[in-house]
């Protein structure tokens, strides 16, 4: 009995480093520092090459970091094993810091292969003092480029981008 459950912890432990093993993604820019996830709860999806963190995630790489509720990662299938992270999918009250950008959204999805962050849904985005607002933006990791869109549209329409710019950095 006590073999059998040593047996199924190593599995289980197995499993958490295969699928978290390729978990090699990016949410800091240019950084080779190991991506550090930490949750409630996990639960890893061998066969789909998926792990699933629940319950206050919280996904550190360098000085970067991301929270949310739950964060979903997928990795490539490579036959039967699973490869390099392809993207992370965050939900429920997200946030991602890097450097002095803070962001705050609704979700997130992190694609490696664009090395691009998208955040929707009622995005702020703090920059020392400087503040913009948006439906939807998409921040560039290599190149730090930020495209910021809303669904509202016209010189009258609610919710468009905007911004509170302060050139100097400080209010006056």
């Amino acid at each position: 009995m006590r073999k059998a459950r040593y047996m199924a912890a190593a599995g289980a432990l197995v499993g958490v480093m295969v699928v978290a093993g390729a978990a090699q993604a990016q949410i800091a820019p240019r950084s080779k520092a190991p991506l550090d996830i930490a949750a409630d709860e996990s639960e890893i999806l061998t066969n789909e090459c998926k792990s699933i963190w629940r319950g206050d995630v919280e996904a550190l790489q360098a000085r970067t970091r991301l929270r949310a509720q739950t964060l979903n990662v997928f990795a490539a299938k490579k036959g039967g094993e699973c490869g390099e992270t392809e993207r992370l999918v965050a939900e429920g009250q997200v946030y991602y810091v890097e450097g002095e950008r803070k962001v705050r959204a609704d979700n997130a999805v992190y694609t490696s292969r664009a090395e691009t962050i998208t955040l929707t849904g009622d995005v702020v985005v703090t920059e020392g003092q400087n503040v913009a607002r948006a439906d939807r933006v998409v921040i560039n990791l290599q190149t730090g480029q930020s495209q910021m869109f809303s669904n509202s549209k016209g010189r009258g329409g609610k919710n468009r981008v905007r911004a509170v710019l302060y050139p100097s950095g400080k209010p006056q």
